[in-house]
């Protein structure tokens, strides 16, 4: 596997995992009468960053959080910044997906019946408290 790092422009057969940390505006285009569709994103491993290009139904597959691995991808370059693609004859495959967040629940938001009970004489004898209190 390469690293962004030692990515070069006019490189091809790149094979690269990196996340995707950021998800540019997405823009439509006609050319030779076929509609499609153009995003820049930017991709990261441990070794930097990369603008990566995404490229129709890549624009819908791929968001933020995700990692992805590019198989025979090629690097071009565009006012000096080198830009990421899978080019003509490459493949992009999201390898992992981030996971929502795990919302922790609060006591509140659970039925009575799903609450752990360790001690029952606890719970009844703060009942007890609660209705002498009034």
């Amino acid at each position: 596997m390469t690293t962004v790092a030692e990515l070069q422009a006019k490189q091809g057969k790149v094979d690269i995992v990196v996340e995707i940390v950021d998800k540019g505006d997405v823009r439509q285009f006609d050319k030779f009468g076929k509609a499609g569709k153009v995003c820049n994103a930017t991709a990261k491993d441990s070794t930097g960053e990369i603008k990566l290009t995404l490229w129709n139904e890549q624009v819908d597959q791929v968001n933020v959080g995700n990692t992805v691995k590019i198989t025979n991808g090629y690097v071009s370059e565009y006012q000096g910044e080198k830009q990421l693609s899978t080019g003509k004859f490459g493949k992009l495959e999201v390898v992992d997906k981030e996971q929502p967040k795990t919302e922790l629940k609060t006591n509140a938001e659970f039925p009575e019946e799903e609450l752990p009970v360790e001690d029952e004489e606890f719970l009844e004898s703060e009942e007890e408290d609660v209705v002498d209190g009034e």
